[in-house]
């Protein structure tokens, strides 16, 4: 048995939380708020409430073997993005660093985002990341604290590259349903393998001081898979537009423009080569249940 804290302890998670106490270890769900506590207890886990950006409240943290940072920035901006997962991060690291007891392993929730553009080529860790907004740049900085400033502190720490979260409250049906579906590629993870492959790496003691790409079997395009959800759910096919029909509106941000032109496909090769087995391999695995509930007269996205 293990002790574990998961300090922002939200969408993933509170599914990696439940994940570990099923596999009999000791979980601590880390929130801000009290209201973000009554859920973390609601799913079994014991609560704490500290903020990363807020180092003084770190010392409410028990101590653990493992620390997993899965914390939100609370907002869009690379100014929230470095508050949070520079800083708070780093807060945290130098709150376990100071202790009798250090952490073993560090894992960090970070973002396909930081790959930038490869002209729709496969991407894997050996890829070099080129980020190519501020707030990617930032999560690129938060790879590098995760990896380098925790290996000094005496803590091994592993970046899990998250591809595109969907799952429960998050299929986002209406925007590939009622479109229009913009061209590109969609890199996805369900919610329950973004922190199985967490739970994975840490159980299998795998993956220490690497980077390791959690995305699923298939990287789809845009079109495509509108269409596929269109049948499956009966309904027709969604308006589409090209990716320069999109750029071309004016009330586009730039941050926007920029991710529209970036893409990639990426590889789960290494998560395979460690061991995981995906509980929903591709889209049409993981949209499964969200199309039974649309069919059924269910927004999926309201339970």
């Amino acid at each position: 048995m293990v002790r574990a804290v998961i300090v922002g302890c939200g969408y993933v998670g509170l599914e990696l939380g439940r994940q570990l106490r099923e596999a009999d270890h000791e979980v601590t769900g880390v929130r801000r708020s009290d209201d973000g506590l009554d859920v973390v207890e609601a799913t079994g886990l014991d609560p704490c409430r500290a903020d990363a950006t807020a180092p003084s409240s770190l010392a409410s943290l028990p101590d653990a073997e493992w620390v997993i940072f899965a914390a939100s920035s609370g907002g869009r901006g690379a100014e929230d993005a470095q508050r949070v997962y520079v800083d708070g991060l780093r807060n945290v690291i130098d709150e376990y660093a100071a202790r009798a007891s250090p952490p073993d392993r560090l894992v960090y929730t970070s973002s396909t985002g930081v790959y930038g553009d490869h002209g729709g080529d496969f991407v894997d860790e050996e890829t070099p990341i080129d980020p190519t907004t501020e707030k990617t740049r930032v999560l690129a900085e938060a790879e590098r604290v995760a990896r380098e400033e925790a290996a000094a502190a005496g803590i091994d720490g592993t970046v899990a590259r998250f591809a595109g979260l969907y799952g429960p409250r998050r299929y986002r049906l209406a925007r590939y349903l009622d479109g229009p579906v913009t061209e590109g590629y969609l890199n996805m993870v369900h919610r329950d393998d973004a922190a199985g492959g967490v739970a994975f790496l840490l159980d299998a003691d795998a993956a220490r001081g690497e980077v390791v790409l959690v995305a699923d079997d298939e990287p789809v395009d845009k079109w495509t898979f509108a269409d596929w959800l269109a049948a499956e759910c009966g309904v027709p096919s969604p308006p589409k537009r090209t990716i320069e029909e999109r750029l071309d509106d004016p009330d586009l941000s730039t941050a926007a423009k920029r991710r529209l032109q970036t893409s990639k496909r990426c590889s789960n090769d290494r998560l395979r080569e460690l061991g995981y087995e995906l509980r929903y391999p591709t889209y049409r695995e993981g949209y499964r249940d969200a199309i039974e509930s649309f069919r059924a007269g269910t927004n999926p996205d309201d339970i």
